[in-house]
């Protein structure tokens, strides 16, 4: 007789040999997330952002590029007709001043010598330098239309470098020249210088007023932009560097001076 020891074990249905095993169903696809109306608009929306930003850039350089054109051409534009202007008003006043201005050829006792002279009086009285015509023995003055006509010395002063001579008034009178304020004169104030310098007749020449007293000049009449004589230039500035003539700067005697001492040659052959 033995004894036998046993116990009962609990069985779960799914280890039931007697039951079939359960079947599990599967589990069901999980939906991807769409991209709702919302996302596809915001998306549209900043691409037209974009677009637009581009376009206003592009515009705006065009715009930019055209007006820098239109600008630089209208100062173009505006520079050359200034200057074109500027040119008639040189050309005007020369046309003007020329006729008024004369050579003047003197026989020394030893040589010759050549100047310029500006008509001042209707009466045939025209103003030159007295270095021109110091120690003539003749003195012949030649017309800008090439009449001859002999000279007669009415005065001089060495001081100033002035003299005036008398011509006969030819038939059909004379073209006088305006003297000027020369007190008016400003320094950078544009001149003109018409004359006969060295034999060539009838040159043009522009420059400056560098300093007052003191002009930026070559030739015999200095003549201010409305056809006014304003000085009669001298001797040409020394280079003291060089000790020889200073290219393009010389001294001339102002018109407010030349229009004190005229009526006193004139009237008395000298100056006070």
């Amino acid at each position: 007789m033995f004894e036998a020891n046993s116990q009962n074990e609990l069985l779960t249905p799914s280890q039931n040999p007697l039951e079939p095993p359960l079947q599990h169903s599967p589990e069901p696809p999980r939906e991807q997330p769409r991209q709702g109306r919302g996302g596809l608009r915001t998306g549209a929306i900043i691409g037209l952002i974009l677009l637009l930003i581009v376009v206003f850039v592009i515009g705006g350089f065009a715009g930019w590029v055209f007006a820098s054109a239109k600008s630089s051409a209208t100062g173009t534009t505006t520079t050359t007709q200034a200057a074109t202007t500027l040119d008639a008003v040189r050309e005007s006043v020369a046309a003007k001043v020329k006729p008024t201005i004369v050579e003047v050829y003197v026989t020394l006792a030893k040589g010759a010598a050549l100047g310029s002279g500006v008509i001042v009086d209707s009466r045939g009285y025209i103003v030159t330098n007295n270095h021109v015509v110091s120690g003539a023995t003749t003195i012949q003055v030649i017309l800008s239309n090439g009449t001859k006509e002999a000279a007669q010395l009415a005065g001089a002063d060495a001081a100033y470098d002035l003299a005036v001579l008398k011509i006969a008034v030819p038939q059909g009178g004379l073209t006088v020249a305006t003297l000027g304020d020369s007190t008016q004169l400003k320094v950078g104030q544009e001149v003109l210088v018409i004359g006969n310098p060295l034999g060539i007749t009838q040159t043009v020449t522009n420059g400056i007023v560098s300093v007052l007293k003191r002009t930026v000049s070559e030739g015999q009449a200095l003549v201010d932009l409305q056809g006014n004589v304003v000085g009669i230039p001298t001797l040409t500035a020394i280079d003291p560097e060089f000790n020889t003539p200073a290219n393009g700067v010389g001294f001339a005697i102002p018109a407010n001076r030349v229009k004190t001492i005229l009526p006193q040659f004139i009237q008395t052959g000298s100056s006070s």
